[in-house]
C-alpha cells in the first residue's frame, strides 16, 4: 500500500512539473503551442529530455587523443541527414569516417530513412538524431577500429535556444565527442546576423580568422570561423559534447580545404549522390 501511495505521489508531482513546464513554454514560444493536445504533450516531453541532456553535456576536452599535440588522433567522422528533393517524408542519413590528417574517406554509410516525426523548430534532433546514432552503432559493430574519435555534425551544438542542438543530442546519446558546423547562423538569445555581425565578417580576411558568438548576457555559444582565405562567408562552429570550443575550432580549421570542413563536405556529397541516384531510379521505374 505504501509503495502504491509513493507511486501516486510521484505521478502527481510529475504531472504538476509537466503543467508548469508547459506554461513556461507557452510564454516563451507561443507560436509552437497553437497545435493540438498531442503536439503540446510531445513538446513538453522533448523539452524535458533536452533539459536532462543539457545537464550531461561536457564542454571541455574528454578525448581519446591529446588535445594539444593531437597525437593519436586518426579518425574523424562527418554526419548529415538531408531531405530527398520534393519529398517531405523521405531523407538520406549518412555517416563518413576520414583519416586524419590526410582527410581520405575510409568508410561511408548512407541510406534512405523515413521521417515519421513532425518538424518543429528547435526540436530537429528528435526527428533526425537517432538515425546518426544508429549509424554510429553500425560502424562500432562492423569496423570498431575506425570508430570516429570526433564527429562533425551538419548542424549546431550548444548554439541552440535550449542549448541542445543536433550535434549535442547525438554526442550525449552516443557518448562521442561532437562538433556542430552550420552554414547559417541560428539566432539565439541576442546572437543575430545584424550590421555588427556583418561588420565582423567583413573584417575577417585570412583562413583561421574568427570571432565569438556571444549571447546578451555574455555567454559564448560558438564562433564564426573563416576556414578559407578565398571565402567571404564563415561557418558557425559550436561545441556538441566532450570537447572545448578552442579544440573544436582548431579541428575545423585543420580539416578545411574549402569553406565547409571535409568531414561535413564529404558526407554532404555522399548524400547528394545517393539522393540523385534514388531520384533517377524512381524516374526509370
Amino acid at each position: 500500500m505504501a509503495e502504491g501511495s509513493t507511486s501516486c505521489e510521484l505521478d502527481e508531482q510529475s504531472i504538476a512539473l509537466d503543467g508548469e513546464l508547459e506554461r513556461e513554454l507557452i510564454n516563451e514560444e507561443p507560436s509552437l503551442f497553437g497545435g493540438d493536445h498531442d503536439q503540446r504533450k510531445l513538446l513538453v516531453e522533448w523539452t524535458r529530455q533536452q533539459q536532462n541532456m543539457k545537464s550531461s553535456i561536457v564542454l571541455d576536452d574528454q578525448l581519446s587523443f591529446d588535445a594539444g599535440s593531437l597525437r593519436s588522433l586518426r579518425y574523424i567522422g562527418g554526419a548529415d541527414v538531408s531531405f530527398v528533393k520534393d519529398d517531405p517524408v523521405n531523407a538520406c542519413a549518412a555517416l563518413v569516417v576520414l583519416d586524419f590528417p590526410t582527410l581520405e574517406v575510409l568508410y561511408s554509410d548512407v541510406s534512405l530513412v523515413k521521417l515519421d516525426l513532425p518538424y518543429i523548430p528547435g526540436y530537429l534532433s528528435f526527428r533526425e538524431g537517432h538515425f546518426i546514432v544508429d549509424k554510429l552503432q553500425t560502424v562500432l559493430k562492423d569496423r570498431p577500429e575506425i570508430y570516429p574519435q570526433v564527429l562533425f555534425v551538419d548542424g549546431n551544438g550548444i548554439l541552440h535556444p535550449r542549448g541542445v542542438g543536433l550535434a549535442s543530442h547525438i554526442g550525449v546519446c552516443a557518448d562521442v565527442p561532437t562538433v556542430g558546423v552550420a552554414k547559417k547562423l541560428f539566432h539565439v538569445d541576442g546572437i543575430l546576423k545584424d550590421e555588427e555581425h556583418h561588420r565582423k565578417i567583413r573584417e575577417m580576411s585570412a583562413a583561421g580568422d574568427s570571432f565569438p558568438l556571444s549571447t546578451a548576457d555574455g555567454s559564448v555559444l560558438g564562433k564564426a570561423v573563416l576556414t578559407s582565405g578565398s571565402c567571404t562567408n564563415p561557418v558557425y562552429v559550436s561545441v556538441g559534447h566532450r570537447l572545448s570550443l578552442d579544440t573544436a575550432v582548431r579541428l575545423v580549421n585543420l580539416c578545411s580545404k574549402y569553406r565547409v570542413p571535409e568531414p561535413v563536405r564529404q558526407v554532404q556529397q555522399l548524400v547528394q549522390w545517393f539522393s540523385y541516384c534514388n531520384s533517377v531510379y524512381s524516374i526509370c521505374v
